[in-house]
């Protein structure tokens, strides 16, 4: 039975006409799975973080002051959303989500949260829609597991994971991969373990060999216990911020690689959907599903 997290929260959010965050993916995506005959028992559904043990993580200041509403406008700005107490909810429960997979993924060698990678968000600060790093608290949750003493982060959204680079650089027990487009946001990368930047308009064959050689690499330098996998699908052609040329098949062919890798090495793999960004939403839906075919969720 696949193992999905989901909450309805995840794409309820109120924002202003045109917003270029595609809120509904979420949903959307958790109707397409159950039109593929998906059972509703096979969803886990997160309690919101708790406040004051991610303060115990990340800056307090910062924590206090995003959950408040009283951050600076210009810290707001650089996160893109508009303040309000659902979007610290939804925040906090998707958040919730990505812990709950890796643990699910560490009991049954497989989970899949149908939000996350908010790889942007700092200790102190947000940005890129990312408020607070999903991804690097899973690695810890992870940690915690008397069998687990080194995570992969394995990041191929198109985007930088910087923020988790720079949270994860001082921390030996988690390793990060990044696999993104070198001309696109964020400007200013940070330095993962290994960085692998794509020029634009890269092509199915060169992804594919890339994403085969970073993995190829992070097995074989870091040898990790279990594995944290951001497969953003804004690499996709389609894409509105991605300016790469990978088909949805590539897409595929991608995520089918990452998971039969994990299956034959016995890593436990927690997976989220990451960035895209195309304002069709039915045809983003359709790109973020290949993740769950390639899982075999359906």
């Amino acid at each position: 039975m696949p193992h999905l997290v989901f909450h309805p929260i995840y794409s309820q959010l109120d924002l202003p006409i045109r917003h270029r965050f595609p809120i509904q993916k979420y949903q959307g995506i958790k109707d397409a799975l159950l039109l593929e005959n998906v059972s509703r028992d096979c969803f886990y559904e997160p309690i919101p973080l708790n406040i004051n043990a991610i303060s115990r993580i990340y800056d307090p200041l910062y924590i206090e002051q995003l959950c408040s509403g009283e951050l600076d406008p210009k810290a707001m700005r650089r996160i893109g959303f508009p303040w309000s107490k659902q979007l610290i909810e939804r925040t906090l429960t998707a958040a919730a989500g990505t812990v709950l997979t890796s643990s699910l993924a560490l009991e049954h060698g497989k989970a899949l949260n149908l939000t996350g990678g908010y790889h942007h968000a700092f200790a102190n600060f947000g940005s890129g829609f990312c408020m607070v790093n999903d991804l690097y608290l899973a690695a810890l949750n992870m940690l915690q597991s008397k069998n687990i003493d080194k995570v992969l982060v394995f990041d191929c959204d198109v985007h930088q994971g910087d923020g988790t680079a720079k949270l994860a650089a001082n921390n030996n027990a988690v390793y990060t991969v990044s696999i993104h487009g070198e001309k696109n946001f964020p400007h200013r990368k940070q330095i993962s373990d290994l960085d692998f930047g794509l020029a634009k308009g890269t092509g199915d064959d060169e992804f594919l060999a890339t994403v085969e050689q970073a993995w190829q690499m992070a097995i074989t330098y870091f040898q990790p216990d279990a594995v944290i996998y951001d497969a953003g699908v804004d690499v996709h052609i389609d894409d509105d911020l991605g300016h790469l040329n990978i088909t949805t098949e590539g897409v595929l062919a991608r995520d089918q690689f990452v998971f039969a890798q994990c299956e034959k090495l016995g890593l436990p793999i927690a997976a989220v959907i990451g960035g895209g960004y195309q304002r069709d939403i039915d045809a983003l839906v359709n790109v973020h599903m290949q993740l769950f075919k390639a899982a075999g969720v359906f």
